[in-house]
């Protein structure tokens, strides 16, 4: 059987629905701070994004069980089917999401709603991953297994750069005004970016219904030879446990928590903690995934030659030795305390917005501050004007924004491209790594599991854990990266002592 032959035709046609299922489960991610305010009290913003971001991780908890029941289906009926259903559930539920009313409309239903389907979300991307890379992997020759496979790595990170671009056309879309843009969108405009994801997710359930079935299985389904017990053949025999725990510890944890360190947990300080206003912090995402996302391949392509493990080490070993000064540098970078203002373009605008029928008024006060080389800071103070001179607002919620200039932002570039350059290495090699790992017959269950554990646990419990713990450790503003680092060292120190260095390049 000629492998190559069609083997673009399937990388497209898995990467495509892939990339698609990483927008729909994106798009929460990207959206936190807007979705704090819709489905949580607004009485405490950072406990609100600290509830959304817990949801968000909701997500990547159910993951592994979404890699034991699809895994299992995937193992017995076939990888086509699997990865279709899968598609199937996770465009259903991001549609949903689009349509659940906020909290002020039917208060805590709100987030028990948008929690289960953020649940169904996290189980259907569970089952997603390991059928569209096993499904590569069976196709394509031993010899280049890195390289086409290093394909669907991509499609994380574009699924993410989707997200973030569809978000802010959205938002400019709306309204020419920015201001009335920004309104329109924190009150409704969020909701298309999930309405839309249901047209994509057709177009590519057409694509997979063409596809056909993986060769290597289809083989072993008509030798006979499939899995009886997929799960008790991937986790009851202990040789296949040691492999999946090996797996699990010494590659996919610390691949876990890199990839979300260097995508969500720095958009999320670039944000909240250096106070980048919304579209530059999300712009320079976009610049930072463009220029490192051809680097997959890149690194996919040398794994075929040296082998998958010291590169997935090195770039957890990048990520434990600078992560804190590459965090320290987004704060200097983004410091105006040393820079001129300039008193004379200083601005000051006021507005007031009647409550009901109260007599009194939500006031919102903008001032913005101009510094010599361009960078600006917005602090917008909102209280409530009451008609009784004599009550005042306690505690007015107080908000600042900077919009950096321009060498400043493409250094926040620079800093956060090396973040995903590290991604990338250990990103790029690990799905024809883990294929390589286990024997067909069970390759969906066995490597979906430890998949899933080390990056949807380990990792999408990332920007929470390091979020909460900046919250609870004020005066060091790089405290959230004590858990990334220290996984990524737990996991560096497994791999390099367990895993094997030897270049894999025989037939599955």
């Amino acid at each position: 059987m000629n492998k190559t032959k069609g083997i673009w035709r399937v990388i497209t046609a898995s990467s495509v629905g892939t990339l698609i299922e990483w927008y729909d489960f994106y798009i929460f991610g990207s959206l936190a701070t807007v979705i704090a305010d819709q489905f949580f009290p607004k009485t405490n913003p950072t406990a609100a994004l600290l509830s959304t971001l817990a949801t968000f991780a909701a997500g990547f908890i159910v993951r592994p069980f979404g890699a034991l029941v699809f895994g299992r289906l995937g193992d017995l009926i076939g990888r086509k089917y699997t990865f279709l259903l899968t598609l199937v559930l996770m465009g259903g539920s991001t549609f949903a999401i689009g349509l659940v009313p906020g909290y002020e409309t039917i208060g805590f239903a709100a987030p028990v709603i948008v929690l289960l389907l953020r649940l169904l979300q996290g189980l259907a991307l569970g089952g997603e991953y390991g059928g569209a890379a096993t499904y590569v992997a069976e196709h394509a020759p031993a010899h280049r297994r890195g390289y086409f496979t290093s394909w669907i790595q991509t499609t994380a990170t574009l699924g993410l750069f989707v997200s973030l671009g569809v978000i802010l056309l959205t938002r400019h879309m709306l309204d020419s005004d920015q201001a009335q843009s920004i309104a329109k969108f924190n009150s409704w405009g969020w909701r298309i970016p999930f309405l839309v994801s249901i047209l994509l997710v057709v177009v590519s359930v057409y694509m997979r219904l063409k596809m056909k079935e993986s060769p290597l299985f289809t083989q072993l389904k008509q030798e006979g030879k499939t899995a009886a017990n997929p799960l008790k053949e991937s986790f009851g025999h202990k040789t296949n446990l040691k492999l999946v725990l090996l797996a699990l510890f010494g590659a996919t944890m610390g691949q876990g928590v890199v990839w979300y360190t260097g995508q969500f947990y720095a958009q999320s300080f670039i944000e909240n903690v250096c106070k980048v206003e919304f579209d530059q912090s999300r712009t320079l995402l976009i610049w930072s995934i463009l220029f490192a996302t051809p680097f997959f391949v890149v690194f996919g392509s040398w794994s075929d030659k040296i082998g998958r493990k010291w590169i997935m080490l090195m770039g957890m070993l990048l990520a434990v030795c600078t992560y804190k000064p590459l965090f320290r540098q987004l704060l200097t970078i983004t410091d105006l305390s040393s820079r001129k203002e300039v008193a004379a373009m200083g601005e000051k605008k006021s507005t007031l917005l009647p409550i009901g029928n109260t007599g009194n008024y939500l006031r919102t006060v903008v001032n913005k501050a101009h510094y010599d080389d361009g960078s600006v800071l917005s602090t917008t103070t909102k209280d409530t004007l009451y008609s009784d001179p004599a009550k005042t607002t306690r505690k007015p919620e107080i908000k600042t924004a900077k919009l950096m200039d321009s060498s400043s932002y493409w250094k926040m570039v620079f800093v956060v491209f090396i973040m995903i350059l590290y991604v990338t290495m250990v990103y790029g090699p690990i799905a024809a790594f883990l294929v390589e790992l286990f024997p067909t017959r069970i390759r969906y269950t066995s490597m979906s599991l430890p998949y899933h554990i080390g990056n949807g646990v380990f990792g999408g419990l990332t920007p929470f854990i390091a979020t909460l713990l900046a919250t609870v450790y004020t005066s060091d503003k790089l405290a959230g990266l004590m858990y990334p680092i220290i996984v990524a060292a737990i996991s560096l120190v497994v791999g390099a002592l367990y895993l094997t260095s030897k270049k894999k390049n025989v037939d599955l």
